[in-house]
């Protein structure tokens, strides 16, 4: 894997699951849906994959913040 990452200039440091997770942590992102995340993760228990995996980044904070502001502004 070592040599993979070093070709791809990757993180030698990097784990198979560190790929794992960042690849989920996009599809979040991206908002694929929960029922798909799992199923590509091959997980039935959707609480697990909510705990591990799909913590809040930085850039779903902006938009639920945006989204609340334009909720305020409509409601004028």
């Amino acid at each position: 894997m070592k040599r993979l990452l070093r070709i791809a200039g990757l993180n030698e440091d990097l784990t198979p699951h560190s790929l794992r997770h960042t690849h989920t942590s996009l599809l979040a992102e991206a908002r694929v849906s929960l029922e798909q995340i799992l199923d590509r993760l091959g997980h039935t228990d959707d609480q697990i994959t909510k705990n591990v995996y799909l913590h809040v980044t930085q850039d779903m904070k902006k938009e639920a913040s945006q989204k609340f502001a334009e909720l305020m502004r409509s409601l004028r």
